[in-house]
């Protein structure tokens, strides 16, 4: 028989739990409800007057700050928020949590999932963090490719901007506190309760290693109310981010190389190593951490090997980004990049991937950024044929078009969007039903590429002086130049063929 406990909420309703632990954590244990559409977490030591204050801004005007806007519903796919907060018979607080979508729990009946006893378990972000965890552990069909985890990335960025937007800060963004699904591409931040309010409520954790920003483990040894302390907040956040990225596209640390700062001490080793001299391992003057090849496992390889796979491979709008987070800013805290911008790189990316020609290739997709010849950096299949890649220019004041810095990778059955058609549509949450479908996608045939206008009312070949009607098709060739809007921010396509 299942035992049913009974929970109060600060206005008195009444939520019921079965009375079986169903998880602990480092504060809390997690009970269900009878449905399971949600969780009951009770604190072990009651939260102090403040950090209670602290609860009940997060399960009202925080979390009204966000779900209760117009498209507030989106967010309910990338957090688990805190609902309510409650007491039981034993007068213990607790909070009321959806329970995670089934999408961010590891299907059944695989061997080595069954033998790592996490078959049914949550997909916590560290078994696809590192080489071992992704191939030697879990089942091909959980693993994703390469382009998933762009997905993801994008997906967690946002998520952080919102956040940081509102004002506040995760304090404790690790593998641990994202769950990810490389199926899909999505990913969901959890452990809400501890968010950090700069100026009013203080986080209650550092962090977890290997995210934890220098600055942090730096002062750590300084009493919390010490001026020079450095303590969780959105800063730090941008730091925990640029490391996930780098580690769900490149499966190793940014700073875990081999310097050694103290041999006699282990502890104050790593203590140096991320915090006071944490150094990029692909600091581009600086080889002094980088990883030796001769002692990495076979199985970590190439993904440790920095010469084989650089950062670079992630293009020409995140390698950027890598190297304001990791050497502008690994030890100034202001100069790491945003999360709005890890989102946009990341969507620019998107744009940039190329489908690998080897059936076998592991990755199946890699960023082709025009600069040099298409080649798969992890497989080395190059690639064969005609490739077309769309230079944007958008239309600015005075009728003038400007390089955008953007470009579109055409490959079979590639979408035009219309955030790709007019510089003045972003593709993020407040896109609208009409916004998502495409409006164009392009095939080869009879080895000419062409773009299929599905949806582009003004599409004109500037180059042949002709106007391209819904349902026709526009030939792509070096040089053609393809104008798809006239109106503000409308944009202009400049073709380049590159033979591979």
């Amino acid at each position: 028989m299942v035992d049913i406990a009974i929970a109060t909420t600060l206005d008195g309703t009444k939520v019921e739990y079965v009375n079986k632990i169903i998880g602990s954590g480092g504060m809390k244990d997690v009970y269900f409800t009878p449905d399971r559409k949600q969780v009951v977490a009770f604190f072990r030591n009651d939260p102090d007057p403040h950090s209670f204050e602290r609860l009940e801004m997060i399960t009202g005007r925080y979390k009204e700050s966000i779900f209760n806007r117009e498209g507030g519903e989106y967010w309910d796919n990338f957090f688990r928020w805190p609902t309510k907060i409650v007491k039981n018979a034993d007068n213990k607080t607790g909070i009321v949590v959806p329970t995670y979508q089934e999408h961010f729990f590891f299907a059944k009946g695989s061997a080595n999932q069954d033998f790592l006893k996490i078959q049914g378990k949550e997909k916590e972000g560290k078994w696809f963090a590192s080489p071992t965890n992704r191939y030697k552990y879990l089942e091909k069909s959980e693993q994703g490719d390469w382009s998933s985890y762009i997905k993801i990335s994008i997906a967690i960025a946002r998520t952080v901007r919102r956040l940081h937007a509102a004002g506040l800060a995760h304090s404790d963004l690790s593998y641990k506190n994202v769950l990810i699904d490389p199926i899909k591409g999505n990913a969901c931040i959890i452990d809400i309760d501890g968010l950090v309010v700069p100026g009013k409520y203080p986080p209650d954790v550092v962090g977890t290693p290997d995210f934890i920003a220098p600055e942090v483990i730096q002062t750590s040894h300084l009493p919390k109310n010490d001026p020079l302390r450095k303590l969780p907040s959105i800063y730090t956040d941008r730091h925990a981010l640029a490391v996930l990225i780098y580690m769900y596209l490149l499966l190793r640390h940014p700073l875990r190389g081999d310097k050694v700062h103290d041999i006699d001490d282990p502890q104050r080793d790593e203590d140096l190593s991320m915090g006071e001299k944490a150094l990029f391992i692909e600091h581009p003057s600086d080889t002094s951490n980088r990883i030796k090849t001769e002692y990495v496992k076979s199985s970590e390889l190439p993904w440790k090997d920095t010469v084989a796979l650089p950062y670079t491979i992630t293009g020409p709008y995140l390698t950027p980004l890598f190297d304001r987070a990791f050497i502008d800013g690994l030890h100034a805290p202001e100069k790491r990049p945003t999360a709005d911008e890890w989102e946009q790189a990341l969507i620019k990316t998107v744009d940039l991937i190329q489908p690998c020609q080897n059936p076998d290739c592991e990755q199946k997709w890699y960023v082709f950024d025009n600069t040099t010849k298409p080649v798969c950096p992890f497989c080395k299949t190059a690639y064969r044929g005609k490739l077309p890649i769309l230079n944007l220019y958008s239309c600015h004041l005075k009728g003038k078009f400007m390089s955008d810095n953007h470009r579109l990778m055409v490959y079979t059955e590639q979408s035009l969007f219309k955030w790709h058609i007019n510089r003045k549509v972003v593709p993020n949450e407040r896109l609208s039903p009409d916004e998502k479908k495409r409006v164009g996608y392009f095939i080869l045939h009879n080895g000419n590429w062409l773009l299929v206008n599905q949806n582009i009312p003004d599409l004109y070949d500037n180059s042949l002086k002709k106007h391209i009607p819904t349902g026709k098709t526009a030939l792509l060739q070096d040089g053609t130049q393809l104008l798809f809007s006239r109106e503000d921010g409308g944009r202009l396509a400049f073709v380049q063929m590159v033979e591979g």
